[in-house]
């Protein structure tokens, strides 16, 4: 069984709305994938799916990192399925970094788990961060793609569990904000 848009909807994290997503991009949609993983069983499960569909490439992984705050749950449940280590980031004052106390060798071969990919700014973020530590990120997976490419990250091997096609606007260009919706600003980047 595969994870559809339907099921984050179903368990609330699909919303519609007006939304300021954390890359300062506005949409009529947002995704809250704590939502969906916060029982156990669908975490689990979509862990099991994400790595399932990394292994169907044939990439060797020693280790998951996953951006905090979005990815921590799937790429903890990824990394199990996977039976590998599961390290994050975090950001301390704007700044994306590994967070205290976890290393990674040099050569390390690392997938980069993220909740929902937008712009892919956050996980580009943490790419340039793993690589000033040596390590080779082989792969990038998420539960959402909603980037409207199939892989911004190209010419790294990219793998996600739902594609959603949602609008998304600069603030001055969205409709929304031309209609004088009421604006929700839920991301978790400061400053935006």
């Amino acid at each position: 069984m595969n994870l559809t848009l339907e099921d984050l909807t179903a368990s609330s994290a699909h919303r519609t709305g007006h939304f300021c997503l954390s890359s300062g991009l506005h949409s009529g949609d947002y995704l809250q994938c704590a939502l969906h993983l916060q029982e156990p069983q669908r975490a689990e499960k979509a862990g099991r799916m994400l790595a399932q569909a990394i292994r169907a490439n044939s990439i060797e992984i020693d280790s998951v990192v996953s951006p905090a705050m979005g990815g921590l749950i799937i790429g903890h449940e990824t990394a199990r399925a996977l039976d590998v280590t599961s390290l994050f980031t975090e950001r301390k004052g704007g700044e994306m970094m590994l967070r205290r106390g976890f290393s990674l060798r040099d050569g390390e071969r690392v997938l980069i788990v993220e909740d929902v990919v937008t712009t892919g700014k956050s996980t580009r973020e943490v790419i340039t961060i793993l690589q000033s530590y040596g390590a080779k990120v082989v792969a990038v997976g998420s539960l959402v793609n909603r980037s409207g490419v199939a892989n911004p990250f190209e010419p790294i091997p990219y793998e996600a569990l739902v594609v959603a096609d949602f609008s998304t606007w600069k603030p001055e260009e969205c409709p929304l904000c031309a209609k004088g919706m009421e604006i929700d600003k839920p991301g978790s980047r400061p400053g935006k």
